[in-house]
């Protein structure tokens, strides 16, 4: 579960570097480069202190960063500019945990208890209200239906994600292999990493993003690669190894909660009082996971 607190922290932090950076290369660039950087970086310590690209899991840390990093990632940039940030999150975050429970009981037979389930609902339910949007965003009708869709389609990505690495881990402990959070973490961002860079040489086909700070940039992006993908996803794996992912999951979605003192800090944007009753309600459902692990 310390895995899945450092998680959260880190995955608050990187929204806000990530903004930086897409408003200076354009998202998809961006995207593809935090993910490289974190591909050499994680590459370095896998080769040279882990199993590199070795062990029996490979296929499906492989997979999993195809599903939560790739899909996930490419479907909530659609959802973004048809719902708005704030929409599209709430959506992402909540269902990614719902998902992630569903996923891993149908699949590898995880089953919660009681009140673990009524823990990790109370942490959602916090998420859900300290999300909420000041008011509905005035969307047109035309962009309900695929900007929810997208949502939806991210979150079962990320839910299905979480839910591959614990396959990972399973297969590697019948072999009889250790794998390090970090060798995990390196071979899950191969697979986003290919599905970045195939989109971002389709956006530049089909629409060039021109990068508007190019030198600027680098700073966020690299700072978006460690918070993220790096020490967030390392964090991520290593509370997988041991935990189940709808016990993960739920810790994780409260990641935005973090990021809006964050935000309010660097961007000078002020959440509402309704925001501090779903942190307090989040907080106590992470404590009781915590205690009823």
């Amino acid at each position: 579960m310390i895995g899945a607190l450092g998680t959260t922290l880190f995955f608050a932090l990187t929204p806000v570097f990530a903004n930086r950076a897409a408003h200076r290369l354009g998202s998809t660039a961006a995207n593809c480069w935090r993910l490289a950087v974190a591909a050499l970086v994680l590459g370095a310590w896998a080769h040279l202190a882990g199993q590199g690209l070795g062990g029996a899991a490979l296929g499906w840390f492989f997979a999993g960063g195809l599903v939560g990093f790739g899909l996930g990632g490419l479907a909530m940039f659609q959802s973004l500019p048809r719902l708005g940030s704030n929409l599209s999150t709430l959506i992402v975050q909540c269902g990614s945990a719902v998902f992630a429970a569903a996923i891993e009981w149908m699949w590898l037979g995880t089953r919660l208890s009681p009140i673990q389930i009524v823990c990790a609902a109370v942490t959602i339910a916090g998420v859900a209200i300290g999300l909420l949007p000041r008011s509905l965003p005035r969307i047109a009708m035309a962009q309900w239906g695929p900007g929810v869709a997208w949502a939806v389609l991210s979150a079962a990505g990320q839910g299905a994600g979480a839910v591959l690495s614990r396959k990972a881990f399973a297969t590697a402990a019948r072999a009889h292999e250790v794998i390090d959070a970090g060798t995990a973490a390196y071979q899950r961002a191969l697979g986003g990493l290919l599905v970045a860079a195939v989109a971002w040489v389709i956006v530049g086909w089909l629409r060039a993003e021109h990068p508007r700070e190019t030198g600027r940039a680098w700073p966020w992006v690299l700072a978006n690669a460690l918070t993220g993908p790096i020490l967030g996803v390392t964090c991520y794996q290593w509370a997988l190894r041991t935990t189940p992912a709808g016990l993960v999951q739920p810790i994780v979605a409260a990641a935005p909660l973090l990021t809006i003192p964050f935000a309010a800090r660097f961007e000078k944007t002020w959440p509402l009082p309704i925001y501090y009753i779903g942190a307090v309600l989040a907080a106590a459902g992470v404590a009781g996971l915590m205690i009823w692990r």
